[in-house]
């Protein structure tokens, strides 16, 4: 794993969260507990911050960046990131979903309890509303959620990619 320093700032991840040996996270990036980077994932605090909230997981290929002087990215709490996902100068609720090789770009806000399909391009100032499914290039909202089946899903998730990277601790 590459985990480095940028302008004086240096990656903060806490001791439970697991980082693949390909993963790269540099800059200032804080990530919270129980949080996993896969394999090729790339978070790159170089030039703004990147807030990331518990029990994240960023899967295989994702890419996390920020616009120079402009976007951060923050990510909150139970959020997974697909597979070669970008998620560039934005802000991401708690309980979210962004789906296999989709985008999301700057200065979008992903609200709670919702999913970016696969595919999906999030364009700029998009504001995705709580508790709807985004899909498309551009991402337009597709429905809503039934949020008595989603939140418990969302947690499930999350809760596997918390065991999935203990798999990896024991080796």
């Amino acid at each position: 794993m590459v985990i480095k320093s940028v302008n004086g700032k240096h990656p903060q991840i806490p001791s439970d969260c697991y980082v693949a040996e390909n993963a790269t996270i540099v800059g200032d990036v804080i990530l919270g507990n129980s949080c996993s980077v896969w394999f090729n994932a790339v978070i790159r605090g170089d030039v703004h911050h990147i807030k990331i909230g518990n029990k994240v997981n960023i899967q295989d290929g994702a890419i996390i960046h920020c616009t120079y002087q402009k976007h951060p990215t923050e990510i909150g709490n139970n959020v997974s990131i697909g597979h070669n996902a970008i998620v560039h100068g934005c802000k991401i609720h708690d309980n979210v979903l962004i789906g296999m090789g989709s985008i999301v770009m700057d200065n979008c806000v992903v609200e709670s309890n919702s999913i970016i399909a696969a595919g999906a391009v999030v364009t700029q100032n998009t504001i995705v509303e709580s508790g709807t499914i985004y899909a498309g290039v551009p991402a337009k909202k597709v429905k809503d959620i039934d949020q008595s089946d989603f939140a418990g899903e969302i947690e499930r998730i999350s809760n596997n990619y918390v065991m999935y990277s203990s798999w990896f601790k024991e080796e």
